[in-house]
């Protein structure tokens, strides 16, 4: 292992307010996407550490006053964001160096916006109003005063994936302690790094036993599925694929648990007739930002049909431009896809749009330059139709498809034919009329223009197979609530 490499620290779980090793001492390597080596170790959990975790949470929220004393957990948090910051710069590799994410991107959603969205949710929970007086009324002959309470949903099981760990672990835990509840996180098994250091932040900031805990595996499945079925699971937040996630609603019936999911997505990037291509077709490097990993990027570029040509000249030109390479360059903007699994996926995809009959314009390889890691060329795929597998599967790689269209009802048509509903773009010269056709798209989230959605303060969550409920925002601290009314004999 290089001098480099040996700087990153092995990690270990986080129970019961305590930084320890997995049962019986387990660990399992930590591979670097961007050269296939070894980079580090994190702890192994197995079910007795679930076990654990699960009994810590539990008693923590039954037993404490975690759930009822909101000054005393918002203090935590922002102790919690304290350490997170301090540790900025050492996290920064960290999550680079085990998720492949240029260094960059850690000073934007990677690490540092999601770190920074703390004192929102802080300042939230502190103002939310936790009870309302409904007044009084006469039911069934009974004068009552009744009120509405929101109460800590009680213990969460956050499940969450490897494409922006951190953005995602902090989604679900920062929301669900603030409104109260008590938190398990189990990570993706390539990314144990991102969660264990908000673990390590957690213990350094001083967190009562048992209210965050932070689970690590080489596992993909065993771990989750010991959440999800557990009776003293309360509510089960999972981000990753639609497959999955209907897996984990099955499941999590069983014991009638609250269940939000953020599944995969096929989003459409609506260019209209009248955008300044020069300009407007830049948004499709959204496709090569990390790779293509991530749910919510428009990877179906949708051309007006009059100006398609002209349209798939420019995006191959801004393609065979990029630059892509060692995610530890500061300067890089594309680094490799996440495993070698995924690396074969994202060409066997590539594979199969040739064989459905798509026209391969540029890129459609391994990296033809970089040997070491999981990269692969920028590729566009023209003359692609709407049934095509290529054009209604989540790839997750640097894969952009481009479909003509007729009108904006076709355009509109076009978007919305698909199981998903996550994200979605629309540019165009007329505002008003890229406004007007972002609202008719069926999604949760819709950038026009150029602008971009992400925020505290913004709920971020699909429609259709995408996924039910909502992070972030005010919706996302609502998720984690429970509702009781009171009603009082006057």
């Amino acid at each position: 292992m290089s001098e480099a490499n040996q700087k990153l620290p092995a990690s270990k779980l986080y129970i019961d307010g305590e930084l320890r090793p997995a049962a019986g001492e387990r660990r399992y390597p930590n591979f670097a996407p961007a050269s296939g080596e070894v980079i580090g170790y994190a702890a192994d959990a197995d079910a007795t550490d679930v076990e654990a975790a699960i009994a810590a949470a539990r008693h923590a929220f039954d037993a404490t006053d975690w759930s009822t004393n909101l000054a005393f957990r918002l203090a935590a948090l922002e102790r919690l964001h304290t350490a997170l910051v301090a540790n900025r710069e050492a996290n920064h590799r960290r999550v680079s160096g085990e998720g492949g994410a240029p260094i960059g991107l850690m000073a934007s959603y990677q690490y540092d916006l999601p770190v920074d969205f703390i004192p929102w949710v802080v300042a939230h929970a502190k103002a939310y109003a936790y009870e309302r007086d409904l007044g009084e009324m006469v039911a069934m002959g009974a004068p009552t005063h009744r009120y509405v309470l929101k109460e800590a949903a009680g213990v969460v099981a956050a499940i969450t994936p490897w494409n922006a760990p951190v953005q995602i672990n902090l989604a679900k835990t920062i929301w669900a302690l603030a409104a109260g509840c008590t938190v398990v996180l189990k990570a993706a098994p390539e990314t144990p790094w991102s969660a264990a250091l908000i673990g390590e932040a957690s213990a350094e900031a001083g967190f009562p036993p048992g209210v965050f805990n932070v689970l690590t595996s080489n596992d993909k499945s065993a771990s989750g599925a010991q959440l999800v079925t557990d009776p003293r699971v309360d509510v089960v937040s999972f981000t990753g694929s639609t497959a999955t996630g209907r897996r984990i609603a099955a499941a999590a019936s069983e014991t009638i648990k609250k269940v939000f999911l953020e599944l995969g997505g096929k989003s459409a990037n609506i260019i209209l007739d009248d955008a300044d291509f020069s300009t407007a077709l830049y948004s499709s490097l959204g496709t090569c930002f990390h790779a293509g990993q991530g749910c919510s990027i428009a990877t179906r570029m949708l051309l007006p049909r009059s100006r398609y040509g002209e349209g798939i000249a420019i995006i191959k030109d801004i393609f065979e431009a990029v630059r892509y390479g060692d995610p530890s360059d500061p300067n890089q903007f594309m680094g490799p896809v996440i495993s070698a699994a995924q690396h074969a996926r994202v060409l066997d995809y590539i594979r199969l749009g040739h064989a459905e009959g798509a026209r391969l314009v540029t890129g459609g390889n391994a990296s033809p330059v970089l040997t070491r890691g999981y990269y692969i060329q920028p590729t566009l795929f023209a003359d692609v139709t709407n049934e095509m597998r290529i054009a209604r599967e989540e790839i997750f790689g640097p894969v952009l498809v481009a479909i003509p269209y007729k009108d904006d009802e076709d355009a509109i048509r076009i978007a919305n034919d698909s199981i998903y509903g996550l994200g979605g773009n629309v540019l165009g010269g007329d505002k008003a009329r890229a406004l007007r056709v972002a609202k008719r798209l069926r999604t949760g989230t819709v950038n026009v223009n150029g602008g971009n959605v992400f925020g505290a303060d913004s709920p971020f969550g699909g429609y259709k197979q995408s996924g039910n409920g909502r992070e972030m925002g005010a919706e996302g601290f609502e998720a984690f609530l429970e509702t009781k009314t009171i009603g009082v004999m006057v």
